[in-house]
């Protein structure tokens, strides 16, 4: 034990409780079902239970942020959530969909003002507006970035903010759905087109790569002079699909439609003999993570750096070696609330700003990144857990902020024209059925004074 103790460092421990911590969030306030036969959670997709579920997922990646510092990764600080990050995303991306399902069905003439409502004040303008703040923070931190460069990030036309591909997909995402659901009555052909489609976007991708490494000699990113000589817009994270994560937890958008539509018929199927169902379904997902996992290392994403130019065709094999495991995660986390789910203030409040804080998320931790460099402390590293914390915090209290102004601007911007109308003037009764009081008969005296001066 007492070895045991001493091969414990302060980060180690640190990264325990942490990972403690985040296991607490999902417990506190759980519904549980387990052991009880025939009983289930029949709120398990109510509007509460899914902020909540946005909530963790929004804690989540942001603590999978934090895990890809360098520094971080060298102490095996947060180690749990370094993969972790397309898990949560697919939560987003399934509760979209799944919500994009229940608004259609539920809500008459849902897709008229879709584009406008569902996709430029939900997306687009906070996307613009996140992008402008960056470029606010890029000139007071002076970063130095090149003239085009100022005018294709503030323009959208590339990455300003690194973080902000989600908005992006789903923007995409909603389009194909609203044209889909708009000119085609059948609902089954309407999902494969859109699954076709997103295959369509996971290969371009693979096609895209991570940086423009078409735009110089072969090979050019795996040499220093290359490098050196190289434009702004060739390195990575500049174009849009530069990136795996732009393209793998798309599917579960997919399965939340599909969840949706057929969500009745799901759970009655599991309800029947659902231990047994349930288990099967975990071992399936168990499969299918072996099968992501094996695609990732033996043909993996960055194959870029494997001397053989892009080697698109590794990328192709990984990419389709994931899409099973993300099709059906987030039915299996939906299977599992059946019994058991969350929701408690914390997580609520989190679902309420998962955009926001997400999308602040790579500001603050470039801001206090000066933490994780183990030359500016005496003890030799970095303080990890004062950063973690910090990040945490400032993530949130920026995102809440972002999410203030961005309601301020939506508001100026789409004015709600019915609310500019002036209340009709309420007539006064006929003297004969009623006599007017004394404030009509003020009124009247007035109207008839203007009448006669003018």
């Amino acid at each position: 034990m007492a070895e045991f103790l001493n091969g414990l460092s302060v980060w180690k421990i640190a990264d325990i409780v942490c990972c403690y911590l985040f296991i607490v969030l999902f417990i506190w306030g759980g519904t549980n079902k387990f052991g009880r036969k025939d009983e289930f959670n029949e709120d398990y997709t109510s509007l509460e239970v899914m902020k909540s579920l946005r909530g963790i997922a929004a804690i989540g990646v942001m603590l999978h942020h934090i895990s890809q510092e360098y520094m971080l990764q060298e102490e095996g600080v947060l180690s749990a959530f370094v993969n972790a990050g397309v898990y949560f995303v697919a939560i987003f991306f399934f509760c979209s969909g799944y919500g994009l399902i229940k608004s259609f069905d539920s809500k008459k003439n849902y897709l008229k003002g879709f584009i406008s409502k569902r996709i430029v004040k939900t997306l687009v303008v906070p996307f613009y507006i996140n992008a402008w703040i960056y470029g606010l923070f890029f000139f007071i931190t002076k970063m130095g970035l090149e003239k085009l460069q100022w005018v294709t990030n503030l323009t959208g036309l590339t990455m300003m903010n690194t973080y902000a591909w989600f908005p992006i997909v789903l923007a995409i995402l909603y389009l194909m759905f609203y044209l889909c659901f708009r000119f085609i009555k059948n609902r089954p052909v309407c999902f494969v087109i859109i699954f076709v489609f997103m295959i369509a976007m996971g290969i371009g991708f693979c096609f895209n790569g991570h940086f423009a490494w078409w735009a110089g000699p072969e090979n050019w990113w795996t040499t220093e002079e290359g490098q050196m000589n190289a434009e702004w817009w060739m390195y990575d994270n500049v174009f849009w699909f530069s990136g795996e994560w732009w393209v793998n937890a798309a599917p579960a958008f997919l399965t939340g439609l599909v969840f949706a539509t057929y969500e009745k018929k799901i759970a009655a199927f599991f309800k029947k003999a659902y231990a047994l169902k349930f288990h099967i379904l975990l071992v399936i997902t168990v499969i299918l993570y072996g099968l992501s996992s094996f695609g990732q290392s033996v043909f993996g994403y960055w194959t870029e750096f494997n001397g053989n130019g892009p080697d698109i065709g590794n990328k192709i094999v990984s990419y389709f070696c994931q899409i099973p495991l993300l099709t059906v995660v987030p039915l299996t986390i939906f299977v599992f609330m059946m019994k058991y789910h969350v929701k408690n203030p914390v997580l609520a409040f989190f679902g309420k700003y998962s955009l926001h804080t997400y999308l602040m998320n790579l500001a603050v931790i470039t801001f206090f990144r000066f933490m994780t460099f183990p030359v500016l402390f005496d003890y030799g590293k970095g303080n990890f857990l004062l950063f973690a914390i910090c990040v945490l915090a400032f993530s949130t209290l920026f995102g809440v902020g972002e999410q203030k102004l961005t309601d301020r601007i939506l508001k100026l911007l789409f004015r709600d024209k019915k609310k500019d109308i002036p209340a009709p003037v309420k007539k006064i009764e006929d003297s004969s059925e009623k006599e007017p009081d004394k404030e009509e008969q003020a009124i009247l005296r007035k109207e008839k004074q203007f009448k006669t001066e003018s």
